[in-house]
């Protein structure tokens, strides 16, 4: 089940997600994709270990692990025994997803002075699911991937430019955890008749 405020936890697997929350799109036109990623780099990305995502017109999904309780205390200046054990969990959830916030926040004003727009862009609160079992993570990760085709804008995934798949899928330079994900599938091979399967309805 998602939830909306579940607990942003050290070392654990998130699929995140959001959606407009107007008639307008998110992105309109590929400048809009790239800074975002641009953003989610600046704001997220020293924060998870990414393996995964998918940006449409109308929504956003990404895959990551929240990095190590030591690498976040050095990230948010944190001083080792200035919290009670009990206040680790709460104090580092607080902060994460303040950094989540900065992407849409910052993406969102970026936005409206773009486009001469008024209001919010995102839904209040994004979305998250903890996936444990590595079977889910591999049928979440290929029907991210696959979500621009059951949607219609694309015939495969190879075809949509906005997802992970190009890097995925080939030996580009990238900060994803890419080794780290093949292996979950068997390899790059198994990874791409893994994702040859029809695509899902929606995630």
């Amino acid at each position: 089940m998602y939830a909306l405020r579940l607990p942003l936890l050290p070392g654990h697997y998130y699929h995140i997600f959001n959606f407009h929350n107007s008639e307008e799109p998110l992105f309109r036109e590929t400048d809009n994709y790239i800074f975002f990623l641009r953003k989610y780099e600046e704001f997220c990305r020293p924060v998870t270990d990414t393996f995964a995502y998918c940006l449409m017109p109308y929504q956003f999904h990404f895959f990551v692990r929240i990095r190590p309780t030591a690498d976040l205390f050095r990230q948010f200046g944190i001083k080792d025994g200035s919290l009670r054990p009990w206040e680790v969990d709460d104090v580092l959830n607080v902060q994460l997803s303040r950094r989540f916030a900065n992407l849409f926040n910052s993406y969102a004003k970026a936005y409206n002075r773009r486009y001469g727009r008024q209001g919010s862009l995102f839904t209040d609160y994004f979305k998250r699911k903890e996936i444990d079992a590595k079977a889910c993570r591999r049928s979440l990760i290929r029907d991210m991937h696959l979500q621009p085709v059951a949607q219609g804008l694309c015939g495969t995934a190879s075809q949509w430019p906005h997802s992970s798949w190009p890097v995925l899928s080939s030996d580009q330079p990238t900060y994803l955890c890419r080794d780290e994900l093949l292996e979950w599938f068997g390899g790059r091979d198994a990874f791409l008749s893994f994702h040859s399967q029809p695509p899902p309805v929606t995630i």
